[in-house]
């Protein structure tokens, strides 16, 4: 693919003293990223990402490459909800190949993804991982407002997710939403909910006792969702939810990720503040 929408490119390392800095930076287009905030004087750069013209159009295509290097922590967000507007003719596109190096630590949790009538959506995102690199992932799903007040009135959700570690594939996710080939409310699809949220957790630190204080996290929460968490093939966790409010999925991940974050680092992670 040659005319790419938006284009970013960035490198990260730690340096002498133990903080991560930016190596490498570069976007073009309808792509670009902030300077790293260092939330409460920590060590560890949050970057946000950002769509200047405000959503993803018709034919729009955007590809990120980021590397997290050895020992380095980051945490990738975005500015603001990606939201996917109608493309009447072609889908909209997005890639992202993100390399961890050995002992590296990334979290990368994008605000939802909303996606308005008629829109079509292609989404893929794989990590390279090398020993002792660890990974929080969250993906949410949201149908956007349809002036006929329909809930599923988008064409198409498509999100494919790789993960590999030391070459070898531990996690191969295809999440495929079109409302035109079935009703969204059967089962084995959406089952009467109207919001999707993925939870990956990748590291060596993951075990089953990890496992059942995640599980009693979730049984913790109050509300209408249902949520299911599995042990991957190899080195970590995959936790899903549905439910029909972003909020309560946001709830429901904030407090596993300070669960993760406390017993793999003993501490807590640093909020975003995106007002």
């Amino acid at each position: 693919m040659s005319d790419w929408t938006g284009i970013l490119e960035l490198d990260v390392q730690k340096n002498q003293y133990g903080k991560t800095i930016t190596k490498n930076v570069f976007f073009q287009g309808a792509f670009k990223v902030m300077r790293p905030v260092y939330h409460n004087g920590s060590n560890q750069p949050c970057y946000y990402l950002l769509n200047p013209g405000g959503g993803y159009l018709d034919g729009d295509t955007y590809r990120m490459r980021v590397t997290v290097g050895e020992q380095a922590m980051v945490t990738l967000t975005t500015q603001s909800a990606t939201k996917v507007y109608r493309t009447p003719t072609k889908q909209a596109y997005q890639e992202a190949e993100i390399f961890l190096q050995g002992d590296s630590h990334l979290q990368y949790l994008p605000d939802p993804l909303i996606a308005y009538k008629a829109a079509s959506y292609y989404q893929k995102t794989v990590f390279r991982m090398e020993k002792g690199a660890s990974l929080l992932y969250t993906d949410i799903l949201t149908p956007g407002w349809s002036p006929d007040g329909e809930t599923f009135s988008y064409d198409s959700i498509r999100l494919k997710t790789e993960v590999y570690l030391e070459s070898e594939l531990i996690v191969f996710d295809h999440i495929h939403l079109n409302p035109g080939e079935k009703p969204m409310d059967s089962l084995g699809l959406m089952e009467g909910y109207t919001h999707l949220g993925s939870f990956l957790i990748v590291g060596e630190q993951s075990d089953a006792e990890l496992e059942e204080k995640l599980v009693k996290v979730i049984d913790e929460q109050s509300g209408d969702f249902k949520a299911g968490i599995s042990q991957l093939s190899k080195a970590g966790l995959s936790i899903r939810i549905m439910a029909n409010t972003t909020q309560l999925i946001e709830r429901i991940f904030k407090d596993c990720h300070c669960l993760v974050n406390k017993e793999w680092f003993g501490t807590e992670p640093h909020p975003l503040r995106k007002y």
